[in-house]
């Protein structure tokens, strides 16, 4: 069967979109989000205690620059790549929070409800991150910080992905404690550690379907824009 043609710019689109609803639909199950955005998720509702206008996005790509400081840091190194990273992170920030707008008009309510979006979610966020593995266009930070520091301490990406999802789960636990309580688990639920067992299998899982079904090609000539 001849694969159809899917280009990788609208890979990073369709991607960056079905990431933002994904970590909607999970907010909205309340089972836990994700462990790389729990964090965010945890300075969001701290923040907007005291000032309400400070968005779940605003609290990602707020987070993201603070960690592509730490990254430069440690590679001693910029390229304008890595800014555009950033840009990323501000348009999955914007799209994150009219994603939440748009499901919080969904009158969804029950256990049964929850559970759907949560699966919803947990799918949408694989498909999300299959469909950027195939793009050139830079990823958000917390990719790319994964990508860079694994190369320059020598370290196996997956191996280092891995270690850097459980120390995202292990700081949101903390700032749960610390921001709410011992008793008062925000954000990090048992959703977030389903999706740390599976996220792995349900992303290899797609990236292995897209690639059986389609041929991944560049519409434009900007690749080397991004190396």
């Amino acid at each position: 069967m001849k694969k159809k043609v899917f280009y990788t710019e609208l890979a990073y689109i369709i991607g960056l979109c079905s990431l933002a609803l994904s970590a909607a639909l999970m907010e909205k199950a309340d089972f836990g989000v994700s462990m790389v955005v729990a964090p965010a998720y945890l300075i969001h509702l701290k923040v907007s205690q005291y000032l309400p206008f400070f968005s779940f996005g605003m609290a990602e790509y707020t987070l993201q620059a603070f960690l592509l400081i730490i990254m430069v840091m440690v590679l001693r190194k910029f390229k304008l790549s890595y800014l555009f990273s950033f840009v990323t992170a501000v348009l999955y920030g914007f799209i994150l929070d009219f994603s939440i707008y748009s499901v919080s008009l969904i009158p969804f309510d029950g256990i049964v409800a929850r559970i759907a979006l949560y699966i919803l979610g947990l799918l949408g966020c694989a498909v999300g991150v299959s469909l950027l593995f195939h793009t050139y266009i830079s990823p958000e930070v917390y990719e790319l910080f994964v990508k860079e520091v694994s190369s320059k301490l020598n370290v196996n990406i997956n191996k280092f992905k891995t270690i850097y999802d459980i120390s995202s789960c292990i700081i949101a636990i903390i700032m749960s404690f610390v921001f709410f309580g011992w008793f008062n688990f925000e954000g990090v639920k048992i959703g977030t550690i389903v999706c740390a067992l599976l996220n792995g299998f349900t992303i290899g899982m797609f990236s292995r379907l897209f690639e059986k079904l389609f041929q991944f090609e560049d519409r434009f000539s900007l690749r080397k824009h991004f190396e």
